[in-house]
Formats: structure tokens, sequence, C-alpha cells
């Protein structure tokens, strides 16, 4: 049941969206662009507004500024098209514990208006996409935490939309499960479908997507791909292991001459200094060379997406901030 997307070459494109709950504006005038057929991901600690932002683009919520289309469908005024278009994992499993893995698919198969048979041979093929299959006629309550994230996300993936939300799906998961997780994206991507992806996770983030939006208190603090973003904060640091302890002086004096910055000292008693290029760091290693010093390593480090973060923010990624958490709370008692 594949849905076109009448060949558009973004996926998602977001202008102002703004949702408000109270006197707090969870999101605050957010803009996005979404290239079909990639990863796109969403970075923020827990309450930074990626849930209320996902919640927005599904339909799920109405934004109270602000527009925003999916595959050129406008998510307020065509929120039926839009959802024949997108897949939805969030962050806990949406499945019915008294079913098996087999039973939950092929009722939400039904639901999506499959045939019987239709619906049995989908959901097998998924069930064996997903690693499930021997555990299919098992109860869920017998599941792992990693099982019934894998079903969720295949029982998102029935009506095959082009588009899929994946809101936090590795929280929570041991890193065997996580990995495994990981390789399920990169295999619906390479399949041809877009992915908007949010997670507290840096690595997911690096590993994954192929542009990073950094989120914080509801406004985009930064965006680009992994590499530009740590550009963005610094440059990279040239770490060198000296031979002979003897030594360290005239590096010292060395580096200084080379970079024209004062080198520290790394914990683990390497030479440290920033280096803007790699001709600047092949400077030093000749200087060091000629100068008959002899080195144990080295090595050139980027600045991490911690480093990104904690200079956008002021926080740590994981830095707490509940309002959000509050508001899917009360959004969830709202539906109940």
């Amino acid at each position: 049941m594949t849905t076109s997307t009448g060949g558009s070459a973004w996926a998602v494109e977001a202008r102002g969206l703004v949702k408000t709950f109270g006197d707090n504006r969870a999101v605050d005038g957010i803009d996005l662009q979404i290239r079909t057929g990639a990863v796109y991901g969403f970075l923020g600690p827990n309450g930074a507004g990626k849930t209320t932002t996902i919640r927005m683009l599904a339909t799920l919520l109405r934004p109270d500024a602000g527009t925003a289309t999916v595959f050129g469908r406008d998510v307020a005024r065509e929120a039926q098209a839009v959802r024949s278009l997108i897949g939805v994992t969030g962050q806990y499993a949406s499945v019915d514990e008294s079913l098996s893995a087999t039973e939950n698919l092929v009722l939400f198969a039904r639901l999506l208006g499959l045939s019987r048979a239709d619906a049995r041979r989908t959901s097998a093929a998924l069930l064996d996409e997903f690693g499930l299959a021997e555990a299919a006629a098992r109860p869920l309550k017998n599941f792992s935490g990693g099982m019934r994230r894998r079903l969720d996300l295949a029982a998102s993936l029935i009506a095959q939309p082009p588009l899929i939300f994946l809101d936090e799906p590795t929280t929570g998961l041991d890193p065997r499960t996580r990995l495994q997780m990981w390789d399920t994206v990169r295999r619906l991507v390479a399949g041809g479908s877009t992915v908007l992806l949010t997670t507290q996770y840096l690595d997911e983030a690096d590993q994954l997507a192929d542009r990073i939006a950094v989120i914080d208190r509801g406004q985009l603090a930064a965006e680009g791909t992994g590499a530009e973003l740590k550009a963005s904060v610094g440059t990279s640091r040239l770490q060198i292991g000296l031979a002979e302890a003897a030594d360290e002086p005239e590096a010292l004096r060395i580096a200084r001459s080379v970079l024209g910055v004062e080198p520290t000292r790394a914990p683990d008693g390497r030479l440290s200094a920033p280096v803007p290029t790699a001709d600047s760091a092949g400077d030093l290693l000749v200087a060091l060379r000629s100068a008959g010093i002899p080195l144990h390593d080295i090595a050139v480090q980027e600045p991490t997406l911690d480093e990104v973060f904690l200079t956008l923010t002021g926080h740590a990624s994981a830095a707490p901030a509940p309002a959000e958490d509050a508001q899917d709370r009360d959004l969830e008692e709202a539906r109940a």
C-alpha cells in the first residue's frame, strides 16, 4: 500500500511553527526543510520541544502559528492526506500485550484496510524483517523492551509510508538492541523511506543522520551536517605522545613556534593543541621530526557533538526540562 509523494524534493517543510501550553511556548518558531530519502536528526534534551514538533507534523496537534507540509500536503488543511503518507513510532510501544506479535500486526493491518490474506502476509514479512519471526506466537508480556520497540516500528510500516517519524526509538534499550535498531533505520532509508529521528543520544544522531537540528527550549539552536556542527564550535586538536619525557620542554617550544598557541597536557600525559588545518598539524610533526624528537603516538580529535551541544545550549544533552514532559502527560490524560 504505497502512497504517492508527488515526486517532492522535500519530505517536510515547516515555517514558524509555534505551539503553546498555557504560558509556555513548547515550540517557538521552528523552521525545517527535510529532504526526501534522508535521515534527519532532531537532537535535544527531554522537554526541548522535539515530541511536540513531531506531533504537529504528524497531525496529532494543531499548530498555534506557522505552516508545515509533508510532501507538499498541508498538515492542518489536508490532515487526512498527510496521515496516509506517514508512520509514527513513539517512545512507548502502542501494542496490546494480551495479543501475540502476529495478532497485533494482523489487527493493525486489518484496521488499515488490508484483506485477511494480505494482512497475514504483510505481518509475516515484517516479523521476519525485524527478527521477530521465532517469537511471532509468543504473548507480548514475555517480550523484552527491545522486542516490543521493534514490533511497534514494524506496525508503523504496515502501510509502507514514505515518511517515518521515530520519536526516541532507542530510549531505554540495551546497546546491542540499539545497534539493531540503527541497522533497521539504515535499511529503511536504503529502501527509499525518509526518516525523521528524534533522540537525546549524540552518538545516535552522529551515526544515522544526514543532517541534524539541535533544538533547545522550543527553538532551533543550529542545523547542519554533523561535520558542519562540529566545525562551528572550534577546531580539531592534535594530541602527541612523546617517546622520551625529557623532550617535553623542546617539544613545547616547537609547538608554540609552529602553531602560535600554548599546548596543554592531557590527562593521559600527551601534549594537546588546537590545529585549525591539517597542514598546520603536518607542519608541527615535520618540525618535531627535524628536531630529532621521537613520538610514541599521535591522534587528531575533532570536536564532538557533546561539545556542540554544550556550546550551543549551555548544558549537557541529557539535562532535564520537565515542562514538555508534563504537557505530554496532560495530552495522554486528555485522550484517555
